[in-house]
């Protein structure tokens, strides 16, 4: 057998935090050259670290490390060793370093020696590949974090290394963009032999390797097949990981005496579903709907967002104007879960951000003056965004009182971190926004958002909130938010990142504050399912315009549009649209839970108009 691409012999590593925790501890596995090999793990379970240990970013305690036949543990090789294996981080902004996209994208060529005219060969092969050609010229600062993801992904693409390691690298892009990257790669991996680590918590993106490792508290839990992995839900669930939805989805189906097979596609499980029914007295059938409205009609009820004619334009007066937005006009009704979805650079967080005034009305700046009109002309139409009780578009709205109100957590809210214990960086805001607290006051305030976040108070609040895990950060930043108790809460790809575990219980945060003082919940997001397992109603934004506002359900009905406009359908939208091609018809709103209730109440007899 030919020697390994890459080779960990009980490797060991700890970061020099204050309690010392081990990272990896005694990992051991070897990599053969063109494998594609998945690693899957809990947040803190040691992936990031093993990544960094392959290319010699970190240098381990213990063992040997081998790459390309190199010991990275020898500072001289390392130099060698980064020539031929990339590293695409989650975070972009990390591996940003010039001011022009073909800059950046040049960099990594450059400093290895590639020839200047194979560099422009490249540069737009790169670009190419991550569908973001049309940008060579921009500046990465004026990117949305989707885009910057698609550059750094390039940037290690073109000094074509034999082992590309991607971190997490999709967990920013929209579906369009995540599939036509996992697309490349998976190229990559089987016409040129390239080897590929993918770090991912999406588990359908790991069903692609030839192999997946799972990561357990700094150690190798399991290893083989995906198929391997996926069949064994209850040890999975061991090390805060989950099963994708569909193998949920399909043992719920088992246990009520379907003849459902382990399947990891959507074909697959909607001919399986459907091939039930014909050979059952069953019979699903769905009520005729009415075509899907693009805007629906609001109730008459409280708005707690009502946007009007919203335009904006980045950079406006320099070679560099960007239209962000475009006439949006949005209302959002008090009570809602309410949902956003767009494309990477519809101008989703830019919308977002007006919400409490980030981004200010142009009529609220103090030193905006009206035009002077000449004779006869009539004055310009103003955008207006009324939240809650305020009107953003009046100089004299209260704003910091606005943003005691309408609470923001943005695209990595880890980054929003800065204080030197957890208990200062939760009381920051408290104490800014509301005033004469006295210290018992602001002490029980903190406690009781640190324990509604999942966290023991007793045991985190003299940390340093940069020795904590990832997931437990960004429990710490959305604390910092809702210790205000805002009535309004925003949130910009609030799961992005997380393991399946840590997404599920951020989403059940979000619903227990819902339910408890938080009268509107609106989350930015690219995950279709998240927002039909959790929206009341949400907005399609393409090109900074509001393309769709409505139900989930009535939404999703548009699944062709949507793909055209970089998205895609959830799960079970799907499936339906797949057994409604075989003859069986499911009324569902799309929820995996709802699907799997009405096709078990249709097969069972229940309720035989599903």
């Amino acid at each position: 057998m030919q020697n390994p691409i890459i080779s960990f012999k009980n490797v060991k590593f700890s970061y020099p935090t204050s309690d010392g925790a081990v990272a990896l501890n005694g990992v051991s596995f070897d990599v053969q050259k063109g494998e594609f090999v998945a690693i899957l793990g809990h947040n803190g379970s040691g992936k990031s670290t093993l990544a960094r240990l392959i290319n010699g970013l970190l240098c381990a305690d213990e063992g040997e490390i081998t790459v390309l036949g190199l010991d990275v543990l020898k500072e001289e090789n390392i130099a060698e060793v980064r020539k031929h294996a990339g590293i695409v981080f989650q975070n972009p902004d990390n591996q940003m370093v010039a001011s022009i996209v073909e800059d950046d994208v040049a960099f990594g060529p450059e400093n290895i020696g590639v020839e200047p005219e194979e560099i422009g060969k490249r540069i737009e092969w790169a670009l190419s590949a991550v569908g973001m050609q049309k940008y060579r010229n921009s500046t990465p600062t004026r990117l949305s974090g989707g885009q910057k993801q698609r550059i750094a992904i390039a940037g290690v693409l073109a000094i074509k290394p034999q082992i590309l390691i991607l971190d997490e690298s999709t967990a920013m892009l929209d579906p369009k963009g995540r599939a036509e990257v996992i697309s490349v790669v998976k190229k990559l991996n089987e016409e040129e032999g390239m080897t590929v680590i993918l770090i991912t918590h999406f588990m359908e993106e790991a069903l692609l390797a030839d192999r997946a490792i799972v990561m357990n508290k700094g150690e190798i839990a399991m290893q083989g097949s995906p198929e391997y992995i996926f069949s064994h839900g209850e040890i999975l669930e061991t090390f805060n990981l989950c099963l994708p939805k569909i193998s949920e989805i399909s043992n719920d189906l088992q246990k009520v005496g379907m003849q459902i097979s382990t399947v990891l596609h959507p074909e697959e499980l909607a001919l399986q579903i459907a091939n039930n029914f014909k050979g059952s007295n069953a019979v699903a059938q769905t009520k005729k709907e009415e075509n899907a409205q693009k805007i629906a009609p609001l109730e008459n009820s409280n708005l707690s967002v009502n946007i009007q004619g919203l335009n904006y334009t980045y950079s406006s007066k320099s070679p560099f104007a960007t239209k962000a937005l475009n006439e949006v006009n949005l209302q959002i009704k008090e009570g809602d879960f309410f949902g956003i979805i767009g494309h990477t650079g519809s101008g989703k967080s830019t919308l977002v951000q007006h919400l409490n005034a980030l981004i200010k009305l142009p009529q609220a700046e103090k030193g905006y003056k009206p035009k002077k009109l000449k004779k006869g002309e009539t004055p310009p139409t103003m955008s207006q965004i009324t939240v809650d009780e305020f009107n953003l578009g009046d100089k004299k709205c209260d704003f910091k009182r606005l943003r005691a109100t309408v609470g923001m957590v943005f695209q990595y809210p880890e980054y929003q971190l800065f204080a030197e214990t957890v208990f200062d960086d939760v009381a920051f805001g408290l104490k800014n926004f509301i005033s004469n607290l006295s210290k018992e006051e602001v002490e029980s305030a903190v406690k009781e958002s640190l324990e509604m976040v999942g966290l023991n108070y007793e045991d985190v609040k003299d940390k340093s909130p940069f020795d904590l895990s990832g997931g437990q950060k960004r429990r710490v930043a959305i604390a910092g938010v809702i210790v205000t108790k805002p009535k309004i809460l925003i949130l910009d790809e609030p799961a992005a990142g997380l393991d399946p575990l840590g997404k599920r219980e951020i989403m059940a945060l979000l619903h227990k504050l819902h339910q408890s003082w938080c009268k509107t919940v609106i989350i930015v997001s690219h995950d279709m399912d998240e927002i039909a397992d959790n929206c009341t109603a949400c907005a399609v934004i393409s090109s900074g315009e509001i393309k769709y506002c409505n139900t989930p359900k009535s939404v999703f009905a548009n699944g062709d549009d949507l793909i055209s406009l970089g998205l895609d359908s959830p799960l079970c939208a799907k499936i339906c649209k797949i057994l409604k091609e075989n003859g069986v018809e499911i009324d569902c709103d799309y929820s995996s839970k709802d699907f799997t209730k009405k096709v078990i109440n249709a097969y069972c007899g229940g309720d035989n108009n599903a």
